[in-house]
């Protein structure tokens, strides 16, 4: 807690396109926290790392990233927008708690499967200690919430974990977070097989919609998403693609499903899903022109950037500074 205020952090990858389960889940819903909460909003370009990137797309998307940021309503006067790597505290905390961290705790985590599979010419180390960088990027800032999609909750569960037993032997340290998960839009799913949730590194382009995609995309690819046999829009067993379509559609406009039920009753799959394409494109148009505008002033992105660097890193520096104390590292 800083100065009497909660605090609440998240981050995000710069590693290709956003999805609209991205902007749902999380994007679209940040900047109500920053109404009641002291905010830090990282760019999590060291997690990237884990899988080779191309150096100038990082670069590139680094930047992409933190205009997203203010494009999707975060005011950089109200939330600390910054670049993980530009705050090197984050690194020397993973370090730390590295050594805190359980070998068979890292060996369970979902992620650390799931990517090992995807990447098995490049399964490295730090693939496997990513969950305690990203402790280190929540606990560095004492933060009381953390707003996750319902694949993160594991990681901020093992946090608590690493918080709680660091604290165990060293009183007073880490604040120990509680993971937040919004009900709508926490998982949105693929187009093209919804039952599987939708991912921005999908080989398919039809499965997926990005939040930059262009209203005709955006369209084109809601008229190609999978329904099933019937006709009737309604949420059921076995209607993984109508389930899915009602919760995107719910999310856009605000309405119930019950709401669109009613609105659609007699109608069929053709006009429900030009609704849902257009419900999604015309929300996500004014984020790409906020976008458009933002991206092309560099000089400004980057007097954000060392702006929110500054004032992540005094913050990390508090903290820092009391876990080299309590552990016994030698201060100059």
């Amino acid at each position: 807690m800083l100065n009497d205020q909660k605090v609440s952090f998240s981050g995000i990858q710069p590693s290709g396109n956003l999805t609209i389960g991205n902007y749902l889940g999380a994007l679209k819903n940040f900047a109500e926290y920053t109404e009641s909460y002291k905010c830090f909003y990282c760019i999590v370009d060291e997690h990237a790392i884990t899988v080779r990137q191309v150096p100038a797309d990082l670069r590139r998307r680094s930047y992409e990233m933190m205009a997203l940021y203010m494009a999707c309503g975060l005011d950089p006067e109200k939330a600390t927008l910054y670049v993980q790597s530009h705050v090197p505290a984050h690194a020397e905390l993973a370090w730390i708690l590295n050594c805190f961290t359980g070998f068979g705790e890292l060996s369970r985590m979902t992620q650390f499967k799931d990517k090992s599979q995807k990447h098995a010419d490049n399964i490295n180390a730090g693939l496997f200690t990513y969950p305690a960088l990203m402790a280190a990027d929540i606990l560095l800032y004492q933060t009381d919430i953390v707003p996750v999609g319902i694949d993160q909750k594991q990681h901020v569960e093992l946090t608590r974990d690493i918080a709680t037993r660091f604290n165990q032997l060293y009183p007073g340290t880490f604040t120990i977070p509680e993971p937040i998960i919004k009900k709508t839009g926490m998982k949105i799913m693929s187009l093209a097989d919804p039952t599987k949730k939708m991912s921005k590194s999908d080989e398919n382009p039809n499965a997926v919609v990005y939040i930059l995609d262009d209203k005709d995309t955006v369209i084109r690819k809601f008229k190609r998403a999978v329904t099933d046999s019937e006709t009737c829009v309604r949420m059921g067993e076995g209607k993984d693609g109508i389930n899915n379509l009602i919760s995107i559609y719910s999310c856009f406009t605000g309405k119930t499903a019950e709401e669109i039920e009613r609105e659609f009753d007699g109608r069929g799959y053709g006009e429900f899903k030009l609704a849902v394409g257009e419900a999604c494109a015309d929300s996500l148009d004014p984020v790409r022109e906020e976008f458009a505008r933002i991206l092309a002033d560099k000089a400004y992105l980057e007097a954000m950037m060392k702006k929110g660097a500054d004032e992540a890193a005094y913050y990390a520096r508090k903290t820092i500074t009391k876990v080299r104390r309590k552990l016994g590292f030698v201060q100059i």
